[in-house]
């Protein structure tokens, strides 16, 4: 995606974030090189996420305010709920929400590599079974340093 695909791109301590919304509401946040133009957008949906996002650089155990509106099928919905239960700091597999929802860890993989809004959905607190796993269905290279940023940051809340 090019920057004017997203209604604002902003900082990151591990790069920058591409910002897209639905109406009011958050629908996607996509994690983009440090290299990436900024694009900061005067709208006040896009501030308030902005100041959220700050909260949590902060913080790593601020509590989301924001309206989210992820577009993703029913069982992408459940298993994105499941993310939303796994406290900062802490970490589940696959296996073990795919147990839980009564599904397959290839069809959880699936789910939560088409997260659209992470962080906020904290897709990068799970892992394989014998390791760091991917992110954002990937396995090597700048996606993954973002992951080991965002539980290092939760590491220390």
């Amino acid at each position: 995606m090019s920057g004017r695909d997203y209604d604002a791109v902003l900082p990151a301590p591990f790069g920058a974030l591409g910002v897209r919304l639905a109406g009011d509401a958050l629908a996607g946040l996509d994690f983009l090189p440090p290299e990436t133009h900024l694009r900061p957008c005067g709208s006040a949906a896009v501030h308030k996420i902005a100041h959220e996002l700050e909260a949590y650089y902060a913080d790593p155990l601020h509590a989301w305010k924001l309206v989210m509106a992820p577009a993703g099928t029913l069982f992408r919905q459940r298993v994105w709920q499941v993310l939303l239960t796994i406290p900062p700091g802490r970490t589940r597999t696959y296996g073990d929400i795919a147990e839980e929802l009564a599904s397959s860890p290839r069809a959880v993989g699936q789910a939560v590599g088409d997260n659209p809004i992470p962080i906020v959905i904290p897709c990068h607190r799970v892992l394989a079974a014998h390791g760091l796993g991917g992110f954002m269905h990937g396995s090597e290279g700048f996606p993954l340093e973002v992951k080991k940023w965002l539980l290092r940051h939760e590491a220390q809340g």
